[in-house]
């Protein structure tokens, strides 16, 4: 599930990693403290033609989230940034030290935190998406399935903002955490490799995407391999038909001969199905 080192190795050799003059980083913002501990994104920002759109990238993988330089992730982004989208690299309490609650806790604050500071990034506070592959693309489903107003009565400002994105974009996502824990009989034998999936039946439940659908979630776009053997196919399939049911605006694309990584091809098609994605819900609207 550590898919963002893999996404680099695949798509791009060293030297394509470098920094981009179209771009403008902004590295290690500051949207929160736990444990005496800063909680950071990166924002990278179109010098030109921005189209006032906030995508909010996860960056985790199997609810690790690890730090590298914006000047060598930000490649990754070029589909978006060249389209006028602002992008928000994410980062959460990270596992083995913090759970999942802990992870979906700290990214529901970074929505709260950029849409109270939209001003400050020069983008729109409802015009905000997110994306994530797989632990990111669980925690992008979790985004837009138990959204929440914010709490009028929390004594921090920024608790007191939404935490409502209006677009998704899940690749190869877990969306049911209680097949994936280790009360579960069945579970494939990978998933006691990540601690984040220590949890209690309760508190998978809680967590799982899947269970929390309702008609008001954000448009979802789901991409996945048809092949995946980690997080298998069926997560999505599931959900998609719980969007269906609940009449949530959603599409799942399926790579016939791709698994939980994509092959360059692949993944250059998805990028791209993603973009038009976030076009169609947040800019065309």
């Amino acid at each position: 599930m550590r898919t963002l080192i893999t996404i680099c190795l695949l798509l791009t050799s060293a030297t394509a990693c470098a920094d981009d003059a179209n771009v403008s980083i902004r590295p290690d913002v500051v949207y929160g403290h736990k444990d005496g501990l800063a909680m950071t994104f990166d924002v990278f920002t179109p010098k030109k033609d921005a189209n006032g759109v906030g995508i909010l990238f996860m960056v985790s993988g199997g609810w690790y989230s690890h730090w590298a330089p914006p000047e060598q992730i930000h490649f990754f982004f070029k589909p978006l940034t060249e389209r006028g989208f602002t992008v928000f690299a994410v980062r959460h309490g990270s596992s083995p030290r913090y759970g999942i609650p802990d992870a979906v806790s700290d990214v529901r604050r970074s929505v709260r935190y950029i849409r109270k500071n939209a001003e400050r990034f020069n983008v729109d506070p409802n015009r905000l998406g997110v994306f994530g592959m797989s632990a990111g693309g669980h925690l992008s489903l979790m985004l837009g399935t138990t959204a929440d107003e914010g709490n009028p009565d929390d004594k921090d400002a920024v608790g007191r903002i939404s935490d409502r994105v209006q677009a998704v974009v899940a690749f190869v996502a877990p969306t049911d955490l209680t097949i994936m824990v280790k009360d579960y009989p069945q579970r494939l034998p990978a998933y006691a490799n990540f601690p984040a999936l220590n949890l209690d039946m309760k508190n998978a439940e809680d967590h799982s995407p899947l269970k929390h659908v309702t008609p008001d979630d954000a448009p979802t776009l789901l991409i996945v391999g048809a092949k995946d053997d980690l997080v298998p196919v069926e997560h999505s399939r599931k959900i998609q038909a719980e969007f269906d049911d609940k009449k949530v605006p959603n599409k799942l694309t399926e790579f016939e001969n791709a698994g939980h990584g994509f092959a360059k091809e692949d993944m250059i098609s998805a990028q791209a199905e993603m973009a038009n994605w976030f076009e169609k819900h947040l800019v065309e609207q």
